[in-house]
């Protein structure tokens, strides 16, 4: 247990001591927040959807949540380059050890992220229907970083340089942010896109916060949108030791 601990502390120390990528993180989610929240909010309400700012809001948490926990595998890339990984695999620890520090570490660090928006969200003019609502989102907001933190380190252990970095955004992160309902109302989605949108784990976990935080436009039951994070949770946890255990040295 000791190596999960150092492991989990490794990568909390690495994001509380970088204060320039604390910064730099929320640049992104405040430019969705403010320019869509405020910008479309005309455009949404006369469609007779409600307040746009209460229905994004959740999506840009999911969204912060999601780049933060799913590239926190993608600094195996980081580690293997500097050495750090070698010197890892070669300690006298198990691999899944290594994979369940390193998971756990990316997902506690996502969901401060996700807090910190939480809180620029609260402060831009967002309402939970509740107080107590909060606490609820806090535990998706865990469901989403530990099934993206555990996908991120099963894409990690397959990579061996820099290069596949962009093509893992470009064609995985992205299209699973903007294909979540995270900008747009799952109900409103039609034929294909209908579907392929409940294939997105991400839609659950948005979804999941829009129920229990009282936002507009959720689509599915919280306890089916906490049910399906769990169990793909797992599956992924699952796939990305399995990709961890096969790192070759």
């Amino acid at each position: 247990m000791s190596a999960i601990y150092i492991l989990w502390l490794r990568e909390l120390k690495r994001y509380t001591r970088s204060r320039a990528q604390i910064i730099a993180s929320l640049g992104q989610p405040m430019l969705y927040l403010l320019v869509l929240g405020f910008g479309l909010g005309p455009v949404f309400k006369r469609a007779g959807n409600g307040d746009y700012f209460q229905f994004i809001a959740p999506g840009v948490i999911g969204m912060s949540v999601l780049f933060s926990s799913i590239f926190s595998g993608l600094g195996l890339l980081w580690d293997r380059q500097f050495g750090f990984l070698k010197e890892t695999l070669v300690a006298p620890v198990s691999r899944l050890q290594i994979m369940i520090g390193r998971t756990l570490g990316g997902a506690t660090v996502a969901c401060l992220q996700g807090l910190l928006v939480m809180v620029i969200c609260l402060l831009a003019g967002f309402r939970p229907a509740h107080l107590s609502a909060i606490p609820l989102a806090l535990g998706f907001m865990v469901l989403i970083a530990l099934n993206f933190a555990a996908l991120g380190m099963a894409i990690g252990s397959g990579l061996q340089d820099m290069q596949g970095f962009q093509l893992i955004m470009n064609f995985l992160v992205l299209p699973i942010y903007f294909l979540s309902g995270a900008m747009f109302p799952l109900s409103d989605a039609k034929s294909v896109l209908k579907y392929i949108t409940r294939a997105d784990p991400l839609s659950y976990g948005i979804d999941g916060m829009r129920n229990v935080l009282g936002a507009s436009n959720a689509a599915f039951d919280p306890r089916l949108d906490f049910m399906v994070l769990a169990v793909v949770g797992a599956i992924l946890l699952v796939f990305g030791a399995y990709r961890f255990s096969k790192i070759e040295i």
